[in-house]
C-alpha cells in the first residue's frame, strides 16, 4: 500500500539515472501562470527555447520539441524517416537499445540486431567495426538506417558516436544515422552536426533537470529530405507542420506550456554554467564514484574504461547477493532511491545516478548512503570508498580544470 503520509526529515535522495532531481529554480519557473499558447508572449518563449536547445545539441538545424516522453521521440525518429518493411541496423548495448528494437518491429520495420554475445554486449559500447563490416556486405543498400544508443542508461556505457559515423562513411553506405541520447544530453559531450547524426533523440528528465514530459528530435537536412519520401503512418509526430510553425515560435497543437517555462530556465542554468563546465563536472563526479566502487572491491558494470559513462555508474553485486534487496535496505533506511538492474542485469547490479543537479557534496552523501546500505545488507567490502572519492574531489587541479574549461 502506498504510504501517502510518508514524510521523513530532509530531502529524498533521488539518485537514479533519471528522472533526476528538479532544481527549485526550475520548479518555481514551472509555477508561472499558464498563458495563451497562441498569444504573443508564448511566441517569444517558443522562439527562445527553440534557439537555446540547439546549443545543447550543438546543431544549427531544427530541433523538434514534443509534449511526450523519450519513447515518443524514438517513434518520431523512426516514423518520419522510414517506410514499412525497411531494414534497420540496430546495435545491442543494453535494455533501451532492446526496447527501441521492439518498437521498430511493432512499427513494421525489419530491425537487425548486432552485438557482442551474452552479457558481454551489455558491458561494452557500440562496436563501429562490426557496423562497418555489416554495411560493406549490404551492397544493395537495403539497410536504410543505423540506430544506436549514445549513453545506455541501463549499463553506464557511453558509446563513441563519431566513430559510428566514420564507420558508416568508410563503408560508403547511404544509411541514416539515428542516435538516442536521452540520458546523455547535457551530461556527456554530444555534437549533432559535427558527428554527422541525422536524427538525435532525447528527453527532458535527465541532464536537462526537468520532469518527464518533453522529448526532442534534432534533424539533419538529409533526414528532413528522407521524411518527404517516408511512408510509415504519422500525424502527431510529423515534422513538417511542426518545423513550419516553429519558425514563429508556435506549435500546430497545444504544447506543454509550463514545462517550456522550465526548459527555458534549465537552458539558462546550463548555458550559464557553460556546457564544457557541465561536462567536466559530470566527468569529475563519475570518476569519484568509480574510485569509491573500486575501493569497496566491487566491479563496475561497464567493462571498458574507454566508454565509462559520466551520467551513471553500474555497481555489480557479488555472486549470491540480490542487488534489489540492497536497494531496498538503502531506500528504507536512508530514504535514497538507486536505479535497479534492467533486463539481463535484473538483480545483479544497481545504478548510481550522478547527473543533472548534482555536486560534490550531493555525491559524497550518496556514496555514504550506498556504503552504509551495502554493509547493512551484508555485502563484504574491501574498505571504505569515501576516502578515495574525497581525495579525488578535493584535488585543487580538479577545480582548476573546471575553470580552464570555461
Amino acid at each position: 500500500m502506498l504510504k501517502l503520509d510518508f514524510h521523513p526529515a530532509g530531502r529524498h535522495f533521488l539518485q537514479i539515472p533519471g528522472p533526476s532531481p528538479v532544481p527549485d529554480r526550475i520548479l518555481r519557473a514551472m509555477s508561472y501562470p499558464t498563458i495563451d499558447h497562441r498569444g504573443p508572449e508564448f511566441g517569444e518563449l517558443g522562439l527562445k527555447v527553440l534557439e537555446g536547445i540547439k546549443k545543447i545539441f550543438k546543431t544549427q538545424q531544427p530541433v523538434v520539441i514534443y509534449p511526450a516522453s523519450g519513447t515518443g521521440a524514438w517513434e518520431a525518429a523512426l516514423s518520419n524517416t522510414l517506410s514499412p518493411g525497411d531494414n534497420v541496423l540496430m546495435f545491442e548495448t543494453g535494455h533501451f537499445a532492446t526496447l527501441w528494437k521492439k518498437m521498430a518491429e511493432s512499427l513494421g520495420l525489419k530491425p537487425e540486431f548486432l552485438g557482442l554475445p551474452g552479457i558481454e554486449g551489455w558491458r561494452r559500447g557500440v562496436q563501429p567495426k562490426m557496423i562497418e563490416e555489416r554495411l560493406r556486405a549490404d551492397t544493395q543498400h537495403a539497410i536504410k538506417a543505423v540506430c544506436v544508443v549514445h549513453n545506455e542508461t541501463s549499463t553506464g556505457v557511453t558509446s563513441d558516436i563519431a566513430a559510428v559515423r566514420r564507420a558508416i562513411d568508410a563503408a560508403g553506405h547511404p544509411a541514416l544515422l539515428l542516435v538516442d541520447t536521452i540520458s546523455g544530453l547535457a551530461c556527456a559531450d554530444y555534437r549533432h552536426d559535427e558527428w554527422g547524426v541525422d536524427v538525435t533523440v532525447s528527453g527532458s528528465q535527465k541532464g536537462l533537470m526537468l520532469p518527464p514530459g518533453i522529448s526532442f528530435n534534432a534533424i539533419s537536412p538529409k533526414a528532413f529530405a528522407a521524411s518527404k519520401q517516408a511512408k510509415l503512418p504519422r500525424s502527431f509526430w510529423d515534422w513538417t507542420d511542426i518545423v513550419e510553425m516553429n519558425k514563429s515560435g508556435y506549435w500546430p497543437y497545444t504544447p506543454n506550456t509550463n514545462l517550456l517555462y522550465g526548459l527555458n530556465e534549465a537552458l539558462e542554468m546550463i548555458l550559464g554554467e557553460g556546457l564544457d563546465n557541465v561536462f567536466a563536472r559530470h566527468e569529475r563526479l563519475a570518476e569519484a564514484t568509480r574510485r569509491a566502487v573500486r575501493a569497496w572491491g566491487l566491479e563496475i558494470q561497464c567493462a571498458d574504461p574507454a566508454v565509462y559513462s559520466p551520467v551513471l555508474t553500474g555497481v555489480m553485486m557479488p555472486e549470491g547477493i540480490d542487488a534489489d534487496a540492497v536497494r531496498k535496505v538503502i531506500y528504507e533506511r536512508f530514504d535514497m532511491s538507486l536505479g535497479t538492474g534492467l533486463g539481463k542485469m535484473k538483480g545483479r547490479m544497481f545504478r548510481i545516478g550522478h547527473l543533472g543537479d548534482c555536486n560534490d557534496l550531493t555525491l559524497l552523501a550518496t556514496l555514504a548512503g550506498c556504503e552504509m546500505g551495502l554493509r547493512l545488507a551484508g555485502v563484504p567490502l574491501k574498505e571504505s570508498g569515501l576516502p578515495a572519492a574525497m581525495e579525488w574531489l578535493s584535488q585543487p587541479k580538479q577545480a582548476a580544470g573546471l575553470k580552464a574549461a570555461a
